[in-house]
């Protein structure tokens, strides 16, 4: 991971950035790399100062290491996601099935393990700020720790493999994500899995995130696949029902 100018994304809204990385080179080289194409990060060398800085100050994500001294990236994943909903992109060489569910478990909205390309971890970053503001007109509010989402304020539990579905839906919010990707994003062989069940699980979704709503979120686009929608405006008929 190099970092140079022909990296900068001048449409990408510049973003102040907490870094938790232990790593002396890594953290320096993420920094780095941040600071030339207009964000501007925050060092912390430890899980400890990390959730130190996350509580004192404002940020518009958070880079989170796993393997952190102390207190490992899951914990202060889960106290900051106790009390802010900050974006949380976790970027670890753990790359298991069950280290990336344990992420999502303690409150990460993404996950990208290294080595990573930094072209990547900066769209990423956008995606996740860019998801960040649209929560405030799209009526959703998210809680990954506890499986929630919330639309209008209301609750609403998913299983685990629907907020897998939904994750990977929200990540490309206003965008069509193909059939393929998604059944990789909940399932760990997607090849074993027939394009019917993930029928059955986005109608399962969508029962739960749009139920009696007037405006709908979650839409089918044919030939491709599925969209969330990325900004909707509420209107009072689903106000009442919610």
């Amino acid at each position: 991971m190099v970092p140079t100018d022909s990296l900068r994304m001048p449409s990408a809204p510049k973003q102040r950035v907490l870094v938790v990385e232990d790593d002396p080179r890594m953290l320096a080289l993420v920094c780095q790399g941040l600071r030339e194409v207009g964000h501007t990060p925050m060092p912390a060398p430890d899980g400890e100062s990390g959730l130190d800085l996350a509580m004192k100050l404002a940020f518009d994500s958070v880079i989170l290491d796993i393997g952190l001294p102390a207190r490992d990236g899951y914990s202060v994943a889960h106290a900051i996601r106790s009390y802010h909903s900050v974006p949380i992109l976790m970027l670890t060489a753990r790359d298991g099935e069950e280290d990336i569910l344990r992420g999502f478990d303690h409150g990460a909205d993404d996950y990208l393990t290294k080595p990573f390309s930094f072209r990547e971890l900066l769209a990423r970053l956008d995606v996740l700020g860019r998801a960040a503001t649209r929560q405030a007109t799209n009526g959703l509010r998210v809680d990954p720790a506890r499986l929630l989402v919330y639309r209008n304020g209301a609750p609403i539990q998913l299983t685990r493999s629907e907020y897998l579905l939904f994750a990977a839906l929200h990540r490309h919010s206003g965008n069509a994500v193909d059939r393929q990707t998604l059944m990789e994003a909940v399932w760990e062989d997607p090849r074993v899995i027939s394009v019917n069940a993930l029928e059955v699980l986005v109608n399962a979704l969508r029962a739960k995130l749009d139920g009696s709503f007037t405006t709908k979120l979650l839409l089918t686009v044919r030939g491709v696949g599925y969209r969330l929608q990325s900004s909707v405006e509420v209107t009072p008929e689903a106000n009442r029902q919610a």
